[in-house]
C-alpha cells in the first residue's frame, strides 16, 4: 500500500480506487444511456446507498413527458428520496453518464450528495467544472467529492454518435 500511495499521489490514488470500485456501476449506467437513446438525449443516473445498493434510477424524460425539470439526476433523486424518506444523501454515491448541468449540479448540492462520479465532461452547461464548479462555489453550503472521467471515452461516443444521428436524422 505504502508503494502505491508513493507511486500516486493521495488524489490520484482515491480517484483511481475510486473508478476502480464503481466501474461496473458506471456500465450499468451506460447501458441504461443506450437504452434511453433512441428517444431521449442518452443520461442516465444512479444513485447507491452507504451498503451498495442502488437505490434511485433516472433517465432524461424532457421529451417523454414535455418536463423541462426531467433530468436523468433530478428523477433519481426522487426515487431515492422517496424510498429513504429523506432528501439528505451525505453517505451516497450518484453516477452519471454525463457531467451534470448547473441546475442538476444545484440540486446535488442541496440534497447534500457525498460523492459524484460522472463519466463525460459538458464543457458548454457542466456544473462540476466544465463551465463552472459550483461544488467549490463560496456559496456552496455542503462540500461533496466530485471524480469525472469514468469511462468517458464511451459516454463522449455515445453522444456524439446520437448528436450526429440528431442532425442528419439517420
Amino acid at each position: 500500500m505504502k508503494e502505491q500511495l508513493e507511486k500516486y499521489n493521495c488524489t490520484d490514488f482515491s480517484k483511481k480506487n475510486i473508478f476502480f470500485k464503481y466501474k461496473n456501476w458506471m456500465r450499468v449506467v451506460m447501458r441504461r444511456a443506450e437504452s434511453v437513446g433512441e428517444i431521449e438525449l442518452p443520461i442516465a443516473a444512479l444513485i447507491i446507498d452507504q451498503r451498495g445498493r442502488c437505490i434511485g434510477r433516472g433517465t432524461n424524460k424532457r421529451q417523454i413527458n414535455k418536463d423541462p425539470l426531467g433530468h436523468a439526476e433530478l428523477i433519481a433523486l426522487r426515487q431515492a428520496a422517496f424510498l429513504r424518506q429523506d432528501w439528505r444523501f451525505n453517505d451516497c454515491i450518484m453516477l452519471v453518464n454525463l457531467e451534470p448541468c448547473q441546475m442538476c449540479a444545484g440540486a446535488l448540492i442541496q440534497a447534500r450528495m457525498g460523492i459524484v462520479i460522472f463519466a463525460a465532461k459538458d464543457k458548454k452547461r457542466g456544473g462540476f467544472g466544465g463551465s463552472i464548479d459550483l461544488s467549490k462555489h463560496k456559496s456552496a453550503h455542503h462540500k461533496m467529492k466530485v471524480y469525472g472521467g469514468l469511462l468517458e471515452a464511451e459516454s463522449q461516443k455515445l453522444l456524439k454518435l446520437w448528436f450526429k444521428k440528431l442532425r442528419t436524422g439517420k
